[in-house]
């Protein structure tokens, strides 16, 4: 795995540094934004996986993550911060982060959230079927297949998923009108125990929401004090 590490603090790289090569990953550091971004624009597929540092030098890291998902949307991204607000998380993940990360953080937990992440990456990327392969989900309105990558609602794409916002709409649509909570989809989607961290999948049902409604309409549905589930049911199409 070759991870692009977004970091002004040098001993927190430098830590990191003797977990990554522990794993047998490639790093490469950048501790200003500007140069991050750059360094990421000489060939936005390079890397597997990035970590970057909302306190940048030069571009701040919301800056810094708005650039990278413009150049790709669908490498990985874990925000670390000492910022702890419910509102600079919510941002975060509104960016295009998969993980949020508060510091000071165990170098432990952090490689688990990496592996966590490259296991779904890699799920997605394989493909043992023909693009023709019938769709996983086929309801009167709605229709997704994991091997195109490809979601329609009444005909019409669901355009720029990212990964983990594909993955949450799979889950949900895979057994429609079943209530997941909150902690369900966090061990289900994001593949580990979240600490109760129950935002990242608000953020990522608000931004998966906002991509659904520019193709038709809404099938994520709010059951308030509990969770989410898909219904099509009361789709009418256009």
């Amino acid at each position: 795995m070759k991870i692009l590490m977004i970091e002004d603090n040098k001993s927190v790289s430098e830590m990191m540094s003797m977990f990554f090569k522990k794993e047998g990953w490639q790093a490469t550091y950048s501790y200003d934004g500007n140069q991050a971004v750059a360094l990421f624009a000489e060939d936005p597929f390079a890397f597997d996986l990035i970590t970057l540092d909302l306190n940048l030098p030069g571009l701040g890291g919301m800056q810094v993550a708005a650039k990278i998902r413009e150049m790709n949307d669908n490498v990985p991204l874990i925000m670390l911060t000492a910022r702890d607000s419910e509102s600079d998380q919510v941002l975060g993940l509104e960016m295009g982060a998969d993980d949020y990360v508060t510091k000071p953080f165990s170098p432990i937990t952090l490689i688990a959230r990496i592996k966590a992440i490259a296991r779904r990456a890699e799920k997605a990327a394989i493909n043992t079927q023909p693009a023709h392969e019938k769709f996983d989900v086929t309801t009167e309105h709605f229709q997704l297949n994991s091997n195109t990558r490809e979601v329609f609602l009444d005909g019409k794409p669901v355009k720029a998923l990212t990964p983990k916002e594909f993955e949450l709409l799979k889950t949900l649509a895979l057994k429609p009108r079943q209530v997941f909570s909150r902690e369900q989809l966090l061990q289900m989607v994001w593949d580990y125990e979240y600490f109760g961290d129950e935002r990242t999948v608000d953020a990522h049902v608000k931004k998966l929401r906002q991509k659904i409604e520019n193709a038709g309409p809404q099938v994520i549905q709010t059951v308030w004090g509990v969770g989410y589930k898909f219904d099509d049911s009361g789709v009418e199409p256009e």
